[in-house]
């Protein structure tokens, strides 16, 4: 399978479900800059942010709790966890991004440990 490599920019997540799945709109962190920044200093997002690569992240100088899932490299969910600020996610096996998103989000979407996800243009 053929590397992924994104660009910082919108996009839109879908994830599998019962009916038609759900369409959540996505920021794509891939620079280094883009990364680092992440969810710091927001009090919201709208949707979910993807970081790549990572395979893991923190939660310092974030004012809101938020949910992680780990994602492999055939964008399978590995685990999904919620952090609230000011802690440290350790390193996943085989991680290779993260989406990041407000508490409580990722359940709504269904998103949890084995789901294939995509992430197409536009959003």
């Amino acid at each position: 399978m053929a590397r992924r490599r994104w660009r910082d920019g919108r996009g839109v997540l879908r994830v599998p479900g019962e009916a038609q799945g759900v369409e959540v709109p996505l920021e794509i962190a891939a620079s280094y800059r883009a990364r680092t920044r992440g969810l710091l200093g927001r009090t919201s997002i709208d949707g979910a942010l993807l970081l790549s690569p990572a395979k893991s992240i923190h939660t310092f100088g974030m004012r809101m709790p938020i949910d992680v899932a780990y994602l492999d490299r055939r964008l399978t969910v590995r685990a999904v966890r919620t952090m609230r600020p000011g802690r440290l996610g350790l390193p996943r096996p085989r991680a290779r991004h993260v989406l990041e998103a407000e508490a409580g989000a990722m359940a709504g979407w269904g998103l949890r440990a084995g789901v294939r996800v995509e992430v197409g243009e536009g959003g």
